[in-house]
């Protein structure tokens, strides 16, 4: 057991049992651990026409979520492939290492006394900033579960700034579909960095999907807020030229972005597609209807 982590003796048994059944069925499915803003899960199904049929390698540089990532793990197409997934976010990335590393001492700590859904606990805990890493990991999957609308959202300094939730019994510590995503990130690469970062590995033949911050469609539709640093006009004229580069490698890339002109003038040379999905994180019920979505590809 991690030390330095206080755990009720009668909590940890009952996960370290949870834990034993669940490694008995290597073959659950993973699915996303957080609710991630732009997630693409409502997608997956208008996906599946656009996933290539053959590729090498697999590369995500915008992880987030990971629903793509996991869809295609668990539809058999990441088979003996070599995996590399890539954020910036750091808080993001020490959740998915601590999962891969560390998955005991993660489902032992997060159901303790400390993380029930409770307004004054979840303020107190939003206000720390611990320096473990299995803390740090509990910490944010506390919050997704917890805050309004599973939203991750930092202010300037980096600081987590959503309100609590206030769900009536959400499941904070899904046992079984973390020890899952343990056991499929076993084999992957994982990488705190920009997106450029992909350059370093991908090569011909090999299949990216990139789902940065989209370009707003107005000038309150803005939400790029995932880290303190802003993901404007030049960052996605950049994102464009890493594309255009991987297409000159002969690799096979596909993004998704707001229906925006800004957006189809840069991939003007690519195939563009447009799929409809749910607006899901306004505060207006009402302002969640469907809105078109660009899908970009190079093949």
């Amino acid at each position: 057991m991690r030390t330095g982590l206080t755990v009720d003796r009668n909590t940890s048994v009952n996960v370290y049992e949870n834990i034993s059944k669940s490694k008995r069925s290597l073959f659950n499915k993973p699915e996303p651990f957080l609710k991630w803003a732009g997630g693409k899960r409502q997608l997956l199904d208008k996906f599946e026409k656009y996933f290539p049929k053959k590729f090498n390698n697999y590369l995500e540089p915008f992880l987030g979520g990971g629903a793509v990532f996991f869809h295609l793990f668990s539809t058999g197409r990441l088979f003996g492939k070599k995996i590399t997934l890539i954020d910036s976010n750091l808080d993001l990335m020490n959740c998915y290492r601590v999962i891969k590393n560390e998955i005991d001492s993660l489902i032992t700590y997060l159901p303790n006394g400390k993380h029930r859904n409770d307004e004054n606990i979840f303020y107190r805990i939003r206000e720390e900033n611990p320096n473990d890493p299995v803390e740090k990991a509990a910490r944010m999957i506390y919050l997704n579960k917890t805050c309004y609308n599973g939203l991750y959202r930092v202010n300037r300094n980096g600081r987590f700034n959503v309100p609590f939730g206030n769900y009536k019994n959400p499941l904070i510590c899904d046992t079984e579909n973390l020890i899952a995503v343990s056991n499929v990130l076993q084999n992957v690469r994982l990488i705190k960095g920009d997106f450029t970062e992909c350059l370093k590995y991908a090569c011909s033949g090999d299949f990216l999907y990139f789902d940065p911050p989209y370009q707003p469609i107005s000038k309150t539709a803005s939400f790029t807020g995932y880290t303190s640093n802003c993901f404007n006009e030049k960052s996605q004229e950049r994102l464009a030229e890493v594309l255009k580069e991987l297409d000159r490698r002969q690799c096979k890339v596909m993004i998704s972005n707001s229906d925006d002109s800004f957006i189809k003038k840069l991939y003007k040379d690519f195939n563009i597609e447009i799929v409809k999905a749910r607006r899901a994180i306004n505060c207006k019920g009402s302002k969640r209807g469907e809105i078109n979505e660009l899908v970009i590809l190079n093949y």
